[in-house]
């Protein structure tokens, strides 16, 4: 028995939990996926661009999502106040309340059950064929700036309280500590 190939023709029976024909819920699957991306994704990934590369579409097709999520009250685009060609992302209260019935759910709920442990070997085992796949192919996938190559951390002590300071050397950026958690779509991780 293959294993490697046995786990990938599992893979894609649980991938037909997140592309499926149709909608549900009244959203289309990429729908879906751009709805859960833009509710985890950091400032600098809220944007049409990074929704295509992460949703893996043109840009074309990102406008048409993004103008379905809008329309249904789910997402709201803003001009960017630093760039005012740019426009910015963001899930509406209603998108956050809506993502409840996010057909993804039950997956999230069936790892929810496992075993701390196992839930870190698990995420840990799809970063590895990420990164494997990533090297192969020459591209980058979405993960969280904690994990990227161009964060920087600064900690200081004083008065015995220690700090910690965040910023992107790729956006030459500020970042809120607890931006480090969120995805994006500039993420390159630490080669070994």
């Amino acid at each position: 028995m293959n294993l490697a190939r046995e786990s990938i023709e599992l893979l894609e029976q649980v991938a037909r939990i997140l592309w499926f024909e149709g909608t549900k819920h009244g959203l289309r699957d990429r729908e879906w996926m751009a709805l859960r991306f833009l509710s985890r994704a950091n400032r600098f990934s809220r944007t049409p661009s990074a929704l295509a590369s992460y949703v893996g579409t043109t840009r074309g097709t990102a406008s048409f999502i993004i103008g379905e999520l809008e329309r249904l009250g789910y997402l709201e685009r803003k001009r960017s106040a630093t760039d005012k060609r740019s426009v910015m992302l963001s899930v509406t209260q209603q998108g956050k309340k809506f993502l409840v019935r996010d057909p993804a759910s039950v997956l999230v709920e069936a790892i929810a059950v496992l075993d701390d442990q196992v839930k870190i070997r698990f995420r840990d085992t799809f970063r590895h064929v990420l990164d494997q796949s990533d090297a192969a192919e020459q591209r980058h996938h979405t993960d969280v700036c904690k994990r990227c190559i161009f964060l920087r951390e600064e900690r200081t002590t004083t008065d015995s309280k220690a700090t910690a300071e965040f910023s992107c050397r790729l956006f030459r950026s500020p970042i809120a500590e607890a931006e480090v958690d969120l995805l994006c779509t500039s993420f390159e991780h630490h080669r070994q």
